[in-house]
């Protein structure tokens, strides 16, 4: 899960699996497979980065120690 802002400064997390497309409009609005729309303050490359920041977290490489 990955926390993102809605426009009204509330906080949400999102699924990051269900995340089928982004776009600026100027708006970012997430689309989740579901068909529901998500408009945050987020941008479209925050949103981006915080996705493959989470997935590394989960998927990558056990740390030493």
């Amino acid at each position: 899960m990955i926390a993102l802002t809605r426009l009204n400064g509330h906080p949400v997390m999102v699924n990051s699996d269900l995340i089928e497309q982004i776009e600026e409009t100027p708006d970012t609005v997430v689309t989740l497979t579901s068909g529901n729309r998500i408009i945050v303050r987020d941008s479209m490359l925050d949103v981006q980065k915080k996705i493959v920041e989470f997935k590394r977290r989960i998927y990558g490489p056990p740390e030493a120690g």
